[in-house]
């Protein structure tokens, strides 16, 4: 029997005011926000919710429910829709918890929030809504590279922005910033991570801008600097953050404190269980018999998923084989790892299946030892700008 993991829920709002030629997303342009369809959209949402929250506690005793500790709203731009829509979509959602849930301090809902598509006061709305922790798309602060990315705002609305977010008593938001830009020097991207230092947020998240298949950029790359200078910018970056009270937590995520780290993120990264609702959402649903998860998805096309008699485009077991490498691919992207008591209650396998190729890693002091008090195993700094070649081990 696995024990019951942690349940994340993730509710995807698919449009946006323009594509982005980089974004990969499932997203759609509709550019007058007022025709968006978002009583019929939450009413969807609100039926999806109710069909997998009962698929997710069918196999508990009796009357009990899977507790959800997590929420993330992304898109798409959620911020295009009313703070009302979202107030609606969390008090039906607040009926299947317990009665104070909504007021937990350990409940996390972030909303992704966009500069372009706010208006000052929309974020005191969204607080006042129970939405606790902001993810805002900043991406860069210079209008010229905000323009070659196809951003709708600029530097001065993406301050604003911040700004408002703080006056509406968000103490707990994430900015979000790309590096390799366009034509990006090094020290126009450290610009970038200075810039944002001066807001005080206690969470950055700051990757590099990869070309994705279906995208504009995909098939028409715009000139992106060299690998000298993604080294450089990588390195000096990361310096810079830790410098100024950032831990990087995952590759990509950097908190000034442990109780500002994602929650909703590090449930996936330590593979935990996750709904997802909304058109094109992907969930993962493990049974407590022990049985392959279960991974979801729901129809992509906004009009076929508001149309459809239910919302499930496909369902599928994980293979048994990949079990172990899925979880090895989420865990170890974090700096914390993974211990073989939480990879056997996460997974239903022994850890005995993989310990030879810890022990062949921690040879090549690609891994540590596990640490003889909580007995985790992580990285060495030299795996962890490997991780690639580490994950390559366990396939």
């Amino acid at each position: 029997m696995l024990a019951q993991l942690p349940l994340s829920l993730y509710i995807h709002i698919p449009w946006c005011v323009r594509k982005c030629p980089y974004c990969d997303f499932n997203s759609h342009e509709f550019g007058d926000r007022e025709q968006l369809p978002q009583d019929d959209y939450i009413d969807a949402l609100c039926a999806d919710f109710d069909s997998d929250y009962a698929q997710a506690n069918k196999t508990l005793d009796g009357n009990r429910t899977r507790p959800i500790y997590s929420i993330f709203i992304g898109g798409g731009t959620p911020s295009l829709f009313d703070a009302a829509a979202f107030d609606r979509l969390l008090q039906h959602i607040a009926k299947t918890q317990q009665p104070e849930w909504l007021a937990s301090p350990d409940l996390e809902i972030t909303l992704e929030a966009n500069p372009g598509t706010l208006e000052a006061g929309r974020f005191a709305e969204f607080r006042a809504a129970g939405i606790n922790r902001l993810s805002i798309g900043i991406q860069s602060f210079s209008d010229a590279h905000l323009s070659r990315l196809g951003r709708i705002h600029d530097s001065a609305q993406a301050r604003r922005a911040i700004e408002s977010a703080r006056n509406a008593g968000f103490d707990n938001f994430n900015l979000d910033l790309m590096h390799g830009l366009p034509d990006q020097s090094l020290e126009s991207a450290l610009a970038d991570l200075k810039i944002a230092f001066e807001f005080e947020p206690p969470h950055l998240s700051w990757y590099q801008l990869t070309l994705e298949p279906n995208t504009v950029f995909y098939s028409k790359p715009p000139a992106l600097p060299n690998e000298n200078i993604l080294t450089s910018v990588q390195q000096a970056g990361h310096t810079l953050l830790t410098e100024n009270g950032f831990e990087q937590y995952e590759v990509s995520a950097y908190a000034r404190a442990t109780d500002r780290q994602s929650r909703h993120n590090l449930n996936y990264w330590q593979f935990g269980d996750y709904l997802g609702i909304g058109a094109g959402a992907h969930g993962k649903i493990t049974a407590a018999d022990g049985s392959s998860p279960i991974r979801t998805r729901k129809y992509k096309q906004p009009d076929h998923y508001l149309r459809a008699a239910h919302y499930l485009a496909e369902s599928k077991a994980i293979d048994q084989q990949d079990i172990a490498i899925e979880y090895l691919l989420n865990t170890l992207r974090t700096r914390r790892g993974f211990s073989p008591a939480h990879f056997e209650a996460r997974t239903g396998r022994s850890y005995g299946s993989i310990a030879g190729h810890v022990v062949r890693l921690q040879s090549s002091q690609l891994l540590t030892s596990p640490d003889l008090d909580d007995g985790w195993i992580t990285t060495t700094e030299r795996g962890f700008q490997f991780l690639n070649n580490v994950l390559e081990e366990f396939l």
